[in-house]
């Protein structure tokens, strides 16, 4: 594989499109408008800028991960001659499938269509195309340039030359893969978002407060960071997507989202990528707590 489309350039998006740049591959990277292009395109550049600081990379390997990447507002051109195609879209069922059907009338035969998905059914998407052999799941960590997992899923029609190709794709990437089934929340989210949920039910009963459950769990747990620090950091509204699917999956009480997640989702409480959830990222400190208006 030399050529690989990456469908969208927001946080996923653009930090697979840096891997793959970053590795020698040339990368075709899409969205909807140059908007969102030109600001995936700064962050890879100013993480490549840490980078170049850190001496992990000079500034030529900068240069040539950039040179690497190629822009596309139309999704035909973006696609063409990929030997892989990436979809890091919104994780929205509906686009999702969108993106799948259009993939599959566009893309050659031969082209391997992978999604980003952090939970919805590759056996679904698959279905939306006339190759379900070709259709896989690689769910990258965030931030992707330095986790090294990909949870490579196999949807029911998933061929063993595809799987087998994607794994060792992965490697080539400095990645570690791990092939697992497609059931809802695969492996990582379905351990992940009941305990993610869990500390947010501790919270919403008033057991204790942010930073005494966080620090309960880093300390206690070892885990480098708090449960309510890290769903700020993925996004609540991704983590209350994520419940959703398993719940709606297994139709099983302990993976309905908490009140509180749901409530703070509605008011645009986001974590991170908002500006403030468990915690305030308007200033430059992180102590302060969710307002106690969700608590309720």
């Amino acid at each position: 594989m030399q050529i690989i489309a990456v469908i969208g350039a927001g946080t996923m998006g653009n930090g697979i499109a840096h891997t793959f740049a970053q590795c020698g591959f040339k990368v075709q990277l899409i969205d909807i408008n140059d908007v969102s292009l030109n600001k995936g395109l700064d962050t890879i550049a100013k993480n490549l800028d840490r980078m170049v600081i850190k001496e992990k990379i000079t500034v030529a390997e900068k240069s040539q991960t950039l040179n690497n990447i190629s822009t596309f507002i139309r999704l035909e051109e973006g696609v063409k001659n990929a030997d892989l195609v990436v979809e890091a879209a919104t994780e929205n069922i509906d686009l999702k499938l969108k993106i799948f059907k259009q993939l599959d009338e566009i893309c050659s035969d031969d082209t391997i269509l992978s999604t980003n998905t952090s939970s919805i059914s590759i056996t679904q998407i698959a279905a939306t195309t006339s190759r379900p052999n070709k259709v896989i799941g690689m769910h990258f960590m965030n931030p992707v340039p330095i986790m090294k997992l990909v949870e490579v899923i196999r949807g029911y029609s998933t061929s063993d030359d595809v799987t087998n190709s994607v794994m060792e794709l992965s490697k080539s990437i400095g990645k570690i893969p791990v092939e697992v089934n497609d059931y809802p929340g695969f492996v990582a989210n379905r351990i992940l978002m009941p305990m993610l949920n869990e500390s947010i039910e501790t919270l919403y009963n008033g057991v204790a407060g942010v930073e005494e459950i966080d620090t309960v769990m880093k300390l206690g747990m070892a885990h480098p960071m708090g449960p309510l620090q890290l769903a700020d950091f993925i996004g609540l509204d991704v983590c209350l997507s994520i419940l959703n699917v398993m719940y709606d999956g297994f139709k099983n009480p302990k993976y309905a989202p908490c009140p509180l997640l749901v409530n703070m989702v509605r008011a645009g409480k986001l974590g991170v990528k908002s500006g403030e959830g468990f915690y305030d990222y308007s200033k430059s400190k992180k102590a302060e707590k969710v307002s106690a208006q969700f608590l309720k």
